[in-house]
């Protein structure tokens, strides 16, 4: 009794610790109920999840009368409850018609988003759709088409109504199960169709005379373009408008091998480059006239003049998540400075947490959320550490210099884990090439689209630009110099899908929790990491259209093509932890030739790919598996996957189990939700 009793005062005092900073815990019970739904297996009934809403609501009101020791255990599972039922309200207020059979055909609709495909090709969203024979309320919402051949006859306008023949199917889902969900992913963008031409397509109207903000995004994107030409321009345009439609996929993935990938994204380090330069360049510039500063709060009206920047900024950006999160925390900061308060808090880093999670639920999911904000969290607290502590980051010359070291190695230690789990790899000279970029990208790139901004009204915005480039250029050529050197890039095996949630509650733990039990926080992420290094990956993977297989063997995974379903081959791969390309991974197929067979335990694999191999398929024997790309309808004495069965199935993983093997598919991992069973089917 007593050493319940002793427990029971020590979580007291634990909790009682934690008082003045429980806003820190609030994004993170609501992104625990977030990712409690995504979580789900099933999907839940409308009215359940109005009864979580109203429960979470109530307890949180009611444990404002409570103690201050049982008030934060209720307020945390509200949140969580509020946070599941607002993930699921989120899901269905999205909803749009899908697609759920392939069509060729007319496909018109209007311009509403333009970037660049994998394949490196100009990709339109379309709105307001119109499909041949499909009926205006089961038409998708927003088709996404990639332009391939001839395209000489259009060049894409924001808002244009455009007409082509194009190959459309429904969003696809994960390559492996368990793997990235891109059904999911493109429910909640309102994409219910993806496809791509190969004719020419037309403009069919202009856009509206109105002015639009995608409009006006494109048409500055076109501006830096033509002053600054070729990769530069684009990775101009990239950074100060969010339009990365010009840039070449070798340009993006030099920048990825080197770490410096996060300087397309317009996010924390850009919005708080351009808010401090605004600010700083206001406040010198009222200091310069001393009967204004001295009656008025120059501080505050610099605050006031540098937030109208970053709304700027936010605006003509495309408002991706990173940015939104990056404005939301200047708008804090800014805020704190003009009520005299602390403006580089946690508790900015919570706020703007809990606004896009509540207006955005499912960037939980994404890694751009978790990098961000993972980013931020770190930087903050090691930080506000050494202000707190007093501790001097060298002489007063050379503390910019530790600065940014610091800053660089901090978040590239923060968001390693992130970027290794969701795409396989490890830049490993990323310190050296952002300690070479970051203050150039402060020092020159920023100040002068500032420049270029002030100047444009006079036509001088070329100036700007020109200094703007200048570091561009140099930023490009460190990207291509640390991406050449030798092992600059390492392949990393995808963890199994509980490692980077345990390690993530882990890492939060350690920082937020106020106690010396925050050390505990370091053991959720040594068992994480422990666990990620014996991944057990498929002994066979099957592509949800019996277009692919993969076969584990001891040199790496071979694939049964050396071409087509080139995205699925790719993450396949890059899941592995494998290097190699599709036609590397093909050669360590045993058998050429129409008919591809693989000999594993307990008979043969045989994958018929095509109307060829169909025709010379003769039979198999019991214990063989058999993958068809095509229709097969005779009766086998083996086991088999078609078309059809995969398409309901999705792709499929098998891994060895002592002397048998277990399967999976993707539709068991992921279960029955919105985003996989709501497609329409109107032909």
């Amino acid at each position: 009794m007593g050493r319940a009793v002793e427990i029971l005062g020590h979580i007291r005092l634990a909790i009682l610790r934690q008082q003045g900073h429980l806003l820190l815990w609030a994004p993170v019970c609501l992104g625990l109920g977030i990712g409690v739904f995504f979580l789900l297996k099933f999907e839940p009934a409308v009215l359940s999840m109005a009864v979580l809403g109203i429960a979470g609501a109530g307890l949180l009101t009611f444990s404002r009368f409570m103690g201050e020791v049982p008030a934060p255990p209720t307020r945390a599972i509200a949140l969580i409850l509020l946070g599941v039922a607002l993930a699921a309200t989120r899901a269905h207020l999205v909803a749009d018609p899908v697609l759920s059979f392939r069509y060729y055909g007319p496909v018109e609709g209007r311009i509403v988003a333009i970037d660049r495909s994998a394949s490196d090709v100009i990709r339109l969203t379309l709105a307001d759709v119109r499909l041949d024979r499909v009926a205006r309320d089961r038409t998708p919402g927003r088709v996404r088409v990639a332009l391939h051949g001839d395209q000489r006859f259009l060049t894409p306008k924001p808002g244009q109504l455009v007409g082509m023949t194009a190959h459309l199917a429904p969003p696809s889902g994960p390559a492996e199960p368990g793997g990235f969900d891109f059904q999911r992913h493109a429910w909640f963008l309102g994409i219910g169709a993806v496809g791509y031409t190969r004719v020419p397509a037309l403009a069919l109207a202009p856009p509206p005379d109105a002015p639009s903000i995608f409009a006006t995004r494109m048409a500055l994107s076109a501006a830096v373009q033509s002053n600054l030409p070729g990769e530069t321009g684009a990775f101009a345009a990239a950074v100060t408008t969010g339009d990365r439609s010009a840039m070449s996929q070798a340009t993006i993935e030099t920048l990825r091998r080197s770490n410096l990938a996060h300087l397309l994204a317009i996010s924390g380090l850009h919005m708080g480059l351009l808010a401090g330069f605004v600010f700083a360049a206001i406040r010198l510039g009222l200091a310069l006239v001393p009967r204004v500063s001295l009656r008025i709060p120059a501080k505050k009206v610099a605050a006031v003049g540098a937030f109208l920047a970053a709304a700027g900024y936010l605006a003509l950006s495309g408002g991706s998540v990173a940015t939104e999160r990056a404005f939301i925390m200047s708008a804090v900061a800014l805020g704190a400075v003009l009520v005299d308060r602390r403006a580089l808090s946690l508790r900015a880093v919570a706020i703007a947490a809990l606004i896009v999670l509540v207006l955005r639920p499912e960037a939980l999911m994404s890694p751009g959320f978790q990098m961000s904000f993972a980013a931020t969290t770190a930087l903050v607290a090691v930080f506000r550490f050494i202000s707190d502590n007093n501790i001097r980051l060298g002489p007063p010359v050379l503390r910019p210099v530790v600065a940014v070291v610091i800053s660089s190695l901090v978040a590239g230690l923060a968001t390693a884990p992130i970027a290794a789990a969701h795409f396989n790899q490890i830049a490993h000279y990323g310190l050296i090439a952002n300690l070479l970029s970051v203050p150039v990208m402060g020092a020159v790139v920023v100040p002068a689209a500032v420049l270029a901004a002030c100047l444009s009204p006079i036509g001088l915005e070329g100036l700007g630009l020109a200094i703007m480039g200048l570091g561009l250029d140099w930023i490009l050529w460190v990207a291509a110099w640390v991406s050449g050197l030798d092992g600059a890039r390492g392949a990393v095996m995808a963890p199994p899908a509980w490692v980077l949630p345990v390690f993530c509650l882990g890492a939060v733990f350690a920082v937020i929790w106020q106690g010396k039990e925050r050390v505990a926080g370091a053991v959720p992420m040594i068992v994480a990491l422990a666990f990620w290094g014996t991944a057990d990956r498929p002994a066979i993977l099957i592509a949800d259209t019996g277009g692919l297989v993969g076969v584990m063997t001891a040199e790496g995974r071979a694939l049964s093509r050396d071409k087509g379903q080139g995205f699925v081959a790719r993450i396949w791969l890059e899941n592995d932890g494998d290097a190699v390309d599709q036609p590397g991974a093909a050669h360590r197929w045993p058998e050429t030739g129409a008919l591809r067979r693989f000999a594993i335990p307990g008979g043969t694999l045989i994958h018929v790919h095509g109307k060829r191999a169909l025709a010379g398929f003769t039979g198999c024997a019991p214990g063989d598996l058999v993958v068809f790309s095509m229709e097969y309808d005779q009766p086998l004495p083996c086991a088999s996957l078609g078309p059809k069965v995969l398409a309901q199935s999705g792709a499929v993983a098998i891994k060895s189990r002592g002397s048998g093997f277990v399967q999976a598919t993707a539709r068991q991992v992921s279960g029955a939700r919105l985003w996989n069973t709501r497609a329409t089917d109107d032909r």
